[in-house]
């Protein structure tokens, strides 16, 4: 097979041009051109189009002039797997016949370069990538036999699918258990039951009944037992954190693993105005002022625009951030607001609590430590940008991601390919980290209907 990679597949996944494995790949010169033109941009993505090219670079350094037009070898991932090539084909010279597009637009010619090779190579699959549904169209319409999006990173199908972080049994639990075992460590019981009462639980995943009382969450198994420690919705639901208060079950997750020492990544994700931001920051103002676990707070996000540009933002970092980080300010002073002063308490909290507002842009290079990190408004970040902020987490740093999946204002995501979406599947089984969905939490009816009916 070979693969015609398309500009924003390039954008999306700087190194995917080495995720074919033994199948080869083709980059047409217009998209070295278009990755050019990006690359000098004041945007996040000509980050990814500079990254591109030299990776690009890298893997074609010592080729000749015939080999980069005839493909040079690929990194082999693994012995058992081998690479296919890399080529670039110089679709300028390609000529003009009525059985092509016109080559006024980037896109015909990229389209035009993967119909010469299946013309060319018919003993081969030819297949074009990309992530633009126009030009999905176009290139059928112009004859291309195999035209895709590129699925590599994306872990699963349908976002119905994703984990919510809580599993729900109908009934009651225990009328279930045909056998348990119990430990009691100080105040926290564990039940050990058998491995297929849930066969598919990952660690840190919450359990439900449809009673009253039963709620736990897993900590661990092995091939015949599951470990449940034994929470309960009581417990659960008196958690407090700044004055703040669980409103049900959902938020009492959420709040329990906010506060749980041992979980470096609380991931919530929910519809807007479920209590994402307030719980994450009333958790974190807990840890740092009254517990002391952490030194700072450093708050960040994505900054899309969901109408035009509001031009230049005088001022330092922090001051031009205000704008975007409003959310959090406006959650301080939801919990402030019955104070005699509430500006006067929320310089003060900010001061001691040593609130930093920092772009998303300058977080790579650094390292964190002994921080309590809030990522808001992560569903508009790609897996890549993520894990650029994620590693830079150092010793004592946790870190809250949260997002609403029905809200992308990036052009070039969707629900299923949002590095949150990303996150949430690679880090079930990770021991330290927690994901909680919200959606079962009761929001205003004005937000309600608008979700629901717009």
């Amino acid at each position: 097979m070979i693969y015609i990679l398309d500009t924003n597949i390039l954008l999306h996944e700087p190194f995917a041009f080495l995720s074919f494995k033994e199948h080869d790949v083709v980059v047409p010169m217009t998209v070295l051109e278009e990755l050019d033109s990006i690359k000098d941009r004041n945007k996040d993505v000509s980050r990814d189009a500079r990254v591109a090219i030299r990776a690009l670079e890298d893997t074609l350094r010592d080729a000749s002039p015939e080999q980069v037009l005839s493909g040079v070898k690929l990194p082999q991932n693994d012995e058992q797997h081998p690479s296919g090539c890399l080529a670039i084909i110089n679709d300028y010279a390609l000529p003009q016949t009525e059985h092509t597009l016109s080559f006024n637009e980037n896109d015909n010619r990229i389209i035009n370069a993967a119909l010469h090779i299946q013309k060319k190579t018919p003993n081969k699959k030819i297949v074009l990538v990309t992530k633009d549904i126009n030009m999905r169209l176009k290139a059928k319409g112009a004859g291309l036999a195999h035209v895709e999006d590129y699925r590599t990173d994306q872990l699963i199908d349908d976002i119905q699918f994703l984990t919510k972080g809580y599993h729900q049994f109908s009934g009651d639990f225990w009328e279930k258990i045909k056998a348990v075992d119990s430990e009691l460590d100080g105040r926290n019981t564990t039940h050990y039951v058998a491995r297929d009462t849930v066969p598919s639980a990952y660690i840190n995943e919450y359990l439900l009944d449809d009673g009253d009382s039963f709620a736990g969450k897993v900590t661990g198994w092995d091939d015949e037992q599951l470990a449940i420690l034994d929470l309960g919705r009581e417990r659960l639901l008196t958690k407090t954190a700044w004055g703040i208060t669980p409103k049900n079950i959902y938020q009492g997750m959420a709040m329990d693993a906010l506060l749980d020492p041992n979980i470096d990544l609380v991931i919530l994700t929910g519809p807007a105005g479920c209590g994402k931001t307030l719980l994450a920051l009333a958790s974190a103002l807990e840890q740092v002022i009254e517990r002391g676990l952490y030194d700072k707070i450093i708050v960040t996000r994505s900054t899309p625009e969901i109408a035009e540009s509001i031009g230049f933002l005088p001022g330092t970092e922090e001051e031009k951030m205000a704008p975007w980080l409003a959310a959090i300010t406006d959650s301080l002073e939801v919990l402030h607001q019955q104070d005699e002063s509430m500006h006067g308490s929320l310089n003060y909290i900010m001061d001691k609590a040593n609130i930093q507002f920092k772009s998303v842009n300058f977080m790579r290079g650094r390292s964190i430590q002994n921080a309590l990190v809030l990522l808001d408004e992560c569903q508009n970040l790609t897996a890549a940008q993520l894990k650029t902020i994620i590693t830079r987490c150092g010793e004592g740093t946790k870190i809250v991601c949260s997002g609403n999946l029905a809200q992308i204002d990036s052009n070039y995501l969707t629900a299923v390919t949002s590095g949150l979406t990303y996150i949430v599947e690679r880090f079930k089984d990770f021991p330290g980290s927690a994901t909680i969905n919200l959606n079962g939490v009761v929001r205003s009816r004005l937000a309600s209907f608008a979700e629901e009916n717009l």
